[in-house]
């Protein structure tokens, strides 16, 4: 019978463990904006304490991460896991436009000719000659260490272009 019971019980390691992976939950938490926390499925004590971790000082932020996490382990911490990869997905998929224009950007700017001709491949609708021009000022004035200002132009039209395309 004692055996049972000991079996049961969490080692100290374990309990430190599952705390320290509360704590860095609800530091995760804590940088989420009013509006996705609102979408989390917490409970109105979690979110209030949450949203008063926002405006703390450090050590004192240290005392609401330990407090948010003996209030996080009576919630449900997979929903909340799941939530959050919900939530921060759309913010990834925001990312990833403008950094296929700057690798674009990147290629053609590169004075490979077969470059332009897989991004004329890969976006049919795009006006060629501008964007001949706008590739060609922005190299002579990276040769001439000028401003980047056509490759700023560049990477607004390729942007363009990719929205148009999604």
């Amino acid at each position: 019978m004692i055996k049972n019971s000991q079996q049961d019980q969490k080692s100290r390691s374990q309990i430190k463990r599952e705390f320290r992976e509360l704590k860095d939950l609800g530091i995760q938490l804590a940088g989420l904006s009013k509006g996705q926390l609102r979408a989390m499925p917490l409970s109105e004590d979690t979110r209030d304490a949450l949203l008063a971790a926002k405006g703390m000082t450090r050590t004192a932020l240290q005392r609401q991460y330990r407090y948010l996490s003996s209030l996080l382990a009576k919630e449900d911490t997979a929903a909340i896991r799941a939530a959050m990869t919900g939530e921060l997905q759309p913010h990834a998929e925001e990312v990833a436009a403008p950094h296929e224009a700057e690798h674009w950007r990147d290629k053609l700017l590169s004075a490979d000719e077969c470059q332009l001709a897989a991004f004329v491949e890969r976006y049919p609708g795009c006006d060629r000659t501008h964007l001949r021009q706008l590739v060609r000022n922005a190299k002579k004035e990276r040769d001439l260490d000028k401003p980047p200002r056509s490759a700023r132009q560049l990477f607004r039209y390729l942007k363009q272009l990719s929205d148009q395309q999604d």
